[in-house]
C-alpha cells in the first residue's frame, strides 16, 4: 500500500452501522505505518467546494482509480487508518490529483484558507 493508493476498509456510517467503504490513503503516518486517509462518497450533493474534490467518468485517471462510479474525495471526511484494517487495494489516483488534495488540506489546515 502507498499514498494515493484507493482501498477499502470498514467505516462506520451515520447511522452507527459499519460499511466496507473506499478510501484514499493521503499520507503514511510516521513510526507505526497507519496511514491519513479520507473517505470516498457517490453522494456527490457532499461535495465542499474548492476543498473535497470530484473525480468524473471523464477524467484521466477514473479508470485506474478502480471506482465503479463518479465519486467525491472528501477532504471534509479524515481519519486515521492503522494498516491491518485496510481490506485490499482497488486502483489508485493520479500524482497530480494526489498533491492537490494534499496542498488543499495543508492550506487548510495553516488557515491559507477558509470555507
Amino acid at each position: 500500500m502507498k499514498e494515493g493508493d484507493i482501498v477499502l476498509t470498514s467505516i462506520s456510517q451515520a447511522n452507527g452501522l459499519t460499511k466496507n467503504r473506499p478510501v484514499l490513503l493521503l499520507r503514511k503516518m510516521p513510526a507505526f505505518g497507519d496511514f491519513l486517509v479520507c473517505g470516498i462518497s457517490t453522494q456527490l450533493h457532499q461535495e465542499v467546494e474548492k476543498f473535497d474534490e470530484r473525480i468524473k467518468l471523464s477524467d484521466s485517471d477514473f479508470l485506474i482509480s478502480g471506482l465503479k462510479a463518479p465519486s467525491i474525495i472528501r477532504l471534509s471526511f479524515l481519519a486515521v487508518l492503522p494498516r491491518h484494517k485496510i481490506l485490499g487495494a482497488i486502483g489508485f489516483i493520479s500524482t497530480e490529483r494526489h498533491h492537490r488534495l494534499l496542498k488543499n488540506l495543508s492550506n487548510y489546515l495553516t488557515l491559507e484558507t477558509t470555507f
